[in-house]
């Protein structure tokens, strides 16, 4: 089989690098790909949001399953022009894609469906959560403690444009279930755990994710199926009552409240950096189920969670989110891949033969091992393997879950 992935972060370089391990995989394609993916498959000069092109290049590389790895591409329709043409795809449709193209469509389908998720508020009023209704990269939600903290988030919010939510402060603890869905049915897959903000302690600004873990001690076994039963499940049947069938990664971010789960968020794909935790705790082959789900039927499909815990570490940038600085070569990597680590490559580029930052998270830095706490070691210890003017990394990624299950 012939596969096409198309984007460039963190996460394609994940997904790349598990589909290469299958043993259906033929040939590996990626558009527009990045130096890490480069080294599994051949990566080709076309935008991810280019639909004609990618379609053009399915057709000449023979391509028989396209994965669409960022958000953007999908709400933009890029998935519907690949089926029209008959492309199978692996990504919903933009229709389907609202259910995080736009926050108050994933309220009406939710309510619809009867899934819980944070209530509205009539009156901006601490605390509460400040969103952008569309796509923000991650960046367009603003947690609001304080009068102080809702008079700055307001003015940014409505500079990205879009109309302005403002919901309840929910508290507890978060977490990412995912699940890989053929239009009307959902195989869950391991659930993870994102740092969203910047800093340590879980200050700072909102990020696209500063690092996770996977599994999430406060999880009790079986817990997921539960989520995707009481979430997902009724969201995929509305929508397929809507006309929009969901092919692709549905991934709700989660509150787990004292009155029970809350949704945050839906995501139309794969979450990062938490497909960099879950995907090497997968057993199973991937690439097959992908395959099965953009069919329209994962019957017979297994992925199972291995024993083994895993760990990602996010460098990023000097001046991320708001002003990240590009061009900065980076040194160690290779160094880091000997002590173990796994490190996918997020926002880099090669000026001629050397390295160099090209986005705001730079390296994705994942430690695999039997516990929480030694892939959170072997996590640190190859990150402090790599270097580059600038770098900025969480150092409690994982910490707090350390002590509850090691």
């Amino acid at each position: 089989m012939n596969v096409l992935v198309v984007g460039s972060g963190g996460r394609e370089h994940a997904l790349a690098w598990k589909l290469a391990q299958s043993s259906a995989l033929e040939e590996l394609h990626a558009a527009p790909g990045n130096p890490g993916i480069a080294r599994l498959g051949r990566c080709h000069p076309v935008r991810a949001d280019d639909a004609e092109a990618l379609l053009d290049l399915s057709r000449q590389a023979g391509i028989d399953l396209v994965v669409v790895g960022p958000e953007a591409p999908l709400v933009a329709g890029v998935a519907d022009v690949l089926r029209a043409s008959g492309v199978s795809v692996f990504g919903p449709s933009a229709d389907a894609a609202r259910i995080e193209g736009s926050k108050s469509f994933a309220k009406d389908v939710m309510r619809s469906a009867g899934v819980p998720g944070a209530p509205d508020l009539e009156q901006p009023a601490a605390p509460c959560v400040v969103k952008a209704d569309g796509l923000a990269a991650g960046k367009g939600v603003f947690v609001c403690r304080t009068d102080a903290d809702l008079e700055a988030a307001l003015p940014r919010a409505r500079a990205l444009g879009e109309p302005v939510l403002v919901e309840e402060l929910l508290e507890g603890e978060e977490v990412s279930v995912f699940a890989l869905c053929d239009g009307a049915d959902a195989l869950p897959l391991a659930p993870a755990q994102d740092s969203k903000r910047l800093r340590d302690g879980d200050e700072g600004p909102n990020t696209g994710g500063m690092g996770s873990f996977s599994p999430v001690p406060f999880l009790a076994p079986g817990g997921v199926e539960g989520l995707v039963e009481a979430v997902h499940a009724p969201v995929l049947a509305e929508l397929g009552r809507r006309g929009a069938p969901f092919h692709g990664l549905l991934y709700a971010g989660l509150m787990l409240t004292d009155g029970g789960p809350r949704v945050l968020e839906f995501n139309c794909r794969f979450g990062d950096p938490e497909t960099q935790v879950i995907l090497p705790r997968l057993d199973g082959d991937l690439l097959e189920a992908l395959a099965a789900a953009a069919a329209g039927s994962l019957a017979g499909i297994r992925l199972v969670a291995g024993d083994e815990a895993a760990v990602t570490v996010v460098l990023a940038a000097d001046g991320y989110p708001d002003a990240p600085e590009s061009g900065v070569e980076i040194a160690g990597v290779e160094e880091a891949e000997r002590a173990g680590a796994l490190v996918f490559h997020a926002g880099t580029a090669l000026r001629g033969e050397t390295l160099v930052s090209a986005g705001g998270r730079v390296l994705d830095v994942t430690g695999v091992a039997p516990s929480l706490a030694e892939a959170r070691e072997r996590a640190y210890e190859a990150v402090g393997r790599i270097d580059f003017p600038g770098v900025h990394y969480r150092r409690d990624v994982g910490l707090k879950a350390v002590g509850v299950h090691s």
